[in-house]
C-alpha cells in the first residue's frame, strides 16, 4: 500500500509550505530581515550597550572606593599590623615554655635559640608600635607583662639542665635497683626452697639420707623457714616501693614511700641478723646495696623528689605564662579596638560610594535581565529553541523508524529550510523502506530458522553425549567396587569347597575300612556334620555374591519399587562399595570410616537402588575431599602427615557415618575432615552441572540428582562446611512416606560430582 502523502499533497498543506518546498529545491535563501543571524546580532547589541553603561558606573564607584582604601592602607592597616605582630610574637614567647619543658637534651639548644628569636621579635614589634605613635597608654602594661614572661622562661631554661641530669641519674638508679633485687631473689628463692624441702623430706639434698622428723621439723627449722619467707616478702615490698617512687606524680608522695622503705629495711635487718650463718651473712652485700640505693644521698627517693619538684615549679610557671599571654592579648585587643574606630570612619565613606554604585548597577542589571528575558523568551525560546526542539524530536523519531508522520515547522528562516529538507528525506526514505521491508523480513526469518534448527541439533547431540558419559562413569566406578566385593564371597566358596573335598576323602576312607572301629560311627557323623556346615556356608556366600550382582544390575537400571529397607545396612553396604571402588582406581587411596549407627532407626520404605546411589555419592565425595587434603599436606604411602603451619597434630583422612531416629524422621549424616567447601560454592552445590572437581573428574550431576532423589522420598538434604576443616551432609527422611516416590533414571544419576 502507498501512503497518500507520497502521491498527492495533503489537505492541510498551505501555499507557504509549497513555496518553501519549491525554495528548497531551487536553493534560494530567506530575506536578510528574516534570517536568524540578523535577529541574533540585534538581540546581542542591546545587552552590550547596557554592559558599557554598567562599566562606567563601576569605574566611578571604584575610584571613590580607592581613595577610601588609601586612607585605610596608609593609616590604620600599619597600626593593626604592628598590633597583630605583637600578639603573634607574644604567643610564640608563651609557647616557648612548653617547648622547653618537652625538649630533650639533643634539641634543647635549638629550642633556646627559638625562644631568643621570639623574645627579640617581641621587643621589635613593641618598638615599632611605639614609633607609630599609637598604643602609648597600653605599652607600659605590655612591657611589664613581657618582663615577667621572660623571667619565667629564663627560670625554666635554668632548671632544664638539672632536670636532664636527674633523668639520667634516675635511669642509672633504676638499673641498679633491678640488679640488686635480682641478686637477692637469686639467693633467697633457692634458700627458701631448700629449707621447705628440708622441712618436708628431712634432706638437705638428694644424696644424703633423711634425718629424724623431730630434727627436720623442729621449732628452730620452722623459725628459719618463716624468716626466709618474710625476707623474700620484704625484699619484694622494697622493690615495689622503689618502683612506686619512680612512677610517682607528686613530690608529696615521696616521703611516705621513703618511710615505708625504712620500715621494710628494719624488718630485713632483723631477718638477716636472725638467719646469720644459715645464709644471712651471704645476703649482707646485696642488702646493703639495696638500702644504699633507697636511703643514701642521691638515692632513688632524693632524685625522684627533686625531679618532681622541678616539674611542679615548671607547671606553675607555665600556668603563669598562660595568664600573662591572656593579659597581653587583652591589651592588644584594646589597642585594636581603638584602631578599628579609625578604620570605621574611613570605611563609612567607602561604603557610601559603594552603596551609590550598587544602586546604579542594580538598576542597570534589572533592565539588562528583563531585556535578556524578553529576548530569550520571544526570540530564542519561541522562535529558535522551540522550533529546533521540534525539529530535533522529529529527526530522532525518523531515526527510530517513524516515517509516517510529516515534518511540521513553520517560518521563513534557516530552521524552515532544514524542516523542508527533512520532509523531502522522509518521503524518499518511506518509499525505500516500503520496497525493501518484505524482502528483508523474509531473509531474516529464513536465517533465524536455520540457526534455531542447528542449535536444537547441537543441544540434542550434547545431551546424548552427557548421558552416555555418565552411564559409563557410573558403571565403571560401581564395577570396580563390585569386583572387590564379589571376590570375598568367592574366596570363601573356594576355601569351603576345598575343605569339603578333603572331608569327602576322609569319609570314603572311613567307609572303605574293612575293620570298623568302635568310634567309627561318631567319626563319620562328625565328618558329615562338617560337610553339611561347609555346604551351608557355601550356599550363604553364594547368595551374597548373587545379591551383589543383583544390586549392581538394579543400580545400573535405576528406579525400582519402594520397599522397607534397613537404612543402617544400606548405608554401610554402599559406603564399603564406594571405598573399594576408590581403592580399585587409586592404590594409594585410604580413608578411615567410623560408624555411629542408631539401632532404633530400623527400616524405612524407600527405593533401595536410588537411596543407595545417594549414599554412594555422598561417601564418594567425602572420600575424595579427605584424600585431596591428605595429598595437599604432602601425604605419601607409609608417611604420616601433620596439619602443618606450626601444628604437629597428625592428620588421618576420616569419614564419619551416623544415623539417628527422631520423632518423625531418620537423620543420616556423612562427615569428612577434608578440604571443605567455600561459602560461595555452598550456595551452588546442588545446581546441575556445577562441580569443583577438574573437568575430567566430575560432571556436577551427582549431588543435583541426589537432591532430587531425597526430595522425591519426601525428605531433604543439607550441607554444612568450614573450608580446610570439615564438610557434613545431612539427609532427613520421613519415617512414614505420604506420597509415591518418583524414580530416577540411572543415566541421570552419576556416582559422584
Amino acid at each position: 500500500m502507498t501512503n497518500a502523502a507520497t502521491t498527492a499533497p495533503d489537505a492541510d498543506v498551505t501555499e507557504d509550505d509549497i513555496s518553501r518546498s519549491d525554495r528548497v529545491r531551487e536553493g534560494r535563501k530567506p530575506a536578510i530581515h528574516h534570517r536568524i543571524s540578523t535577529q541574533m546580532y540585534a538581540g546581542i547589541a542591546a545587552p552590550l550597550l547596557l554592559t558599557l553603561a554598567a562599566s562606567l558606573v563601576a569605574w566611578i564607584s571604584f575610584t571613590r572606593v580607592g581613595e577610601a582604601e588609601k586612607e585605610v592602607n596608609e593609616g590604620a592597616i600599619p597600626e593593626l599590623s604592628a598590633a597583630f605582630g605583637v600578639a603573634e610574637s607574644s604567643n610564640r614567647l608563651v609557647a616557648g615554655g612548653p617547648a622547653l619543658v618537652s625538649s630533650t637534651p639533643e634539641d634543647f639548644e635549638s629550642v633556646v635559640e627559638g625562644i631568643a628569636a621570639a623574645r627579640s621579635e617581641f621587643e621589635t614589634q613593641l618598638e615599632l608600635l611605639w614609633n607609630r605613635g599609637t598604643g602609648s597608654m597600653w605599652l607600659g602594661e605590655m612591657r611589664g607583662y613581657a618582663a615577667q614572661l621572660n623571667s619565667n622562661i629564663a627560670a625554666i631554661e635554668a632548671e632544664m639542665p638539672e632536670f636532664f641530669e636527674l633523668g639520667l641519674e634516675a635511669d642509672d638508679l633504676r638499673a641498679d635497683v633491678n640488679a640488686a633485687v635480682r641478686e637477692l631473689e637469686h639467693q633467697i628463692v633457692p634458700a627458701l626452697d631448700d629449707q621447705l624441702f628440708y622441712l618436708v623430706a628431712g634432706q638437705r639434698d638428694l644424696s644424703t639420707p633423711p634425718v629424724a622428723e623431730a630434727v627436720h621439723r623442729s621449732d628452730e627449722e620452722v623459725r628459719l623457714y618463716r624468716h626466709w619467707s618474710a625476707l623474700g616478702g620484704d625484699v619484694a615490698q622494697s622493690a615495689e616501693l622503689l618502683a612506686s617512687a619512680f612512677s610517682a606524680s607528686q613530690a608529696a608522695l615521696i616521703e611516705p614511700l621513703r618511710e615505708s622503705f625504712e620500715s621494710a629495711r628494719d624488718r630485713i635487718e632483723i631477718s638477716v641478723a636472725t638467719l646469720g650463718e644459715a645464709g644471712g651473712d651471704e645476703l649482707r652485700p646485696a642488702v646493703d646495696q639495696l638500702f644504699a640505693l633507697g636511703l643514701d644521698d642521691g638515692s632513688v627517693f632524693d632524685v625522684t623528689q627533686r625531679r618532681l619538684q622541678i616539674e611542679e615549679s615548671q607547671r606553675r610557671q607555665l600556668a603563669e605564662n598562660q595568664d600573662l599571654g591572656v593579659a597581653l592579648v587583652s591589651e592588644i585587643e584594646s589597642l585594636v579596638g581603638a584602631v578599628e574606630t579609625d578604620v570605621d570612619v574611613a570605611t563609612e565613606a567607602s561604603a557610601q560610594a559603594v552603596s551609590t554604585g550598587r544602586l546604579l548597577l542594580v538598576v542597570i542589571s534589572v533592565v539588562g535581565i528583563l531585556g535578556a528575558l524578553l529576548i530569550s523568551w520571544l526570540f530564542v525560546g519561541k522562535r529558535i529553541l522551540r522550533r529546533v526542539g521540534q525539529l530535533s524530536n522529529r529527526m530522532r523519531a525518523l531515526a527510530g523508524g517513524d516515517l509516517e508522520t510529516p515534518v511540521e515547522t513553520g517560518g521563513q528562516d534557516e530552521v524552515a529550510e532544514m524542516a523542508d529538507a527533512l520532509e523531502q528525506f522522509r518521503q524518499a526514505a518511506l518509499e525505500v523502506q516500503r520496497l525493501n521491508l518484505v524482502e528483508e523480513l523474509a531473509g531474516q526469518l529464513s536465517e533465524r530458522n536455520e540457526q534455531l534448527s542447528q542449535t536444537l541439533a547441537d543441544l540434542d547431540r550434547a545431551q546424548d553425549q552427557i548421558v552416555a558419559n555418565e552411564k559409563l562413569a557410573a558403571l565403571g566406578e560401581v564395577t570396580a567396587g563390585v569386583a572387590h566385593e564379589i571376590r570375598n564371597p568367592l574366596n570363601f566358596v573356594k576355601n569351603f569347597a576345598e575343605s569339603s573335598d578333603e572331608l569327602l576323602e576322609e569319609l570314603l576312607e572311613a567307609i572303605a575300612d574293612p575293620e570298623p572301629q568302635d568310634d567309627q560311627a561318631d567319626y563319620i557323623a562328625e565328618i558329615t556334620g562338617d560337610l553339611k556346615e561347609n555346604l551351608t556356608r557355601i550356599r550363604g556366600h553364594g547368595d551374597r555374591a548373587n545379591r551383589i550382582v543383583e544390586s549392581m544390575l538394579m543400580m545400573g537400571r535405576g528406579g525400582g519399587e519402594s520397599r522397607p529397607v534397613e537404612i543402617n545396612a544400606l548405608l554401610d553396604e554402599h559406603a564399603m562399595l564406594s571405598y573399594h571402588s576408590a581403592r580399585a582406581q587409586d592404590a594409594d587411596f585410604n580413608v578411615t570410616i567410623e560408624r555411629d549407627f542408631d539401632p532404633e532407626v530400623g527400616e524405612l520404605e524407600v527405593i533401595p537402588q536410588d537411596m543407595g546411589r545417594v549414599f554412594l555419592n555422598l561417601v564418594t565425595n567425602a572420600g575424595y575431599a579427605a584424600n585431596e587434603r591428605w595429598r595437599d599436606l604432602g601425604g605419601e604411602p607409609g608417611k604420616m602427615v601433620t596439619l602443618g603451619e606450626g601444628d604437629d597434630t597428625p592428620y588421618f583422612p576420616t569419614i564419619w557415618l551416623s544415623t539417628q531416629r527422631t520423632d518423625d524422621s531418620a537423620v543420616i549424616k556423612v562427615r569428612d575432615n577434608g578440604t571443605g567447601i567455600p561459602p560461595d560454592v555452598v550456595q551452588r552445590i546442588f545446581e546441575p552441572f556445577f562441580t569443583t572437581k577438574p573437568t575430567n573428574e566430575g560432571t556436577g550431576l551427582g549431588l543435583a540428582m541426589s537432591n532430587d532423589i531425597v526430595r522425591g522420598h519426601g525428605g531433604q538434604i543439607s550441607v554444612d562446611s568450614e573450608p580446610g576443616v570439615y564438610t557434613e551432609f545431612t539427609v532427613e527422611l520421613p519415617l512414614e512416606r505420604s506420597a509415591p516416590v518418583e524414580t530416577v533414571d540411572a543415566a541421570d544419576a552419576p556416582a559422584a560430582t
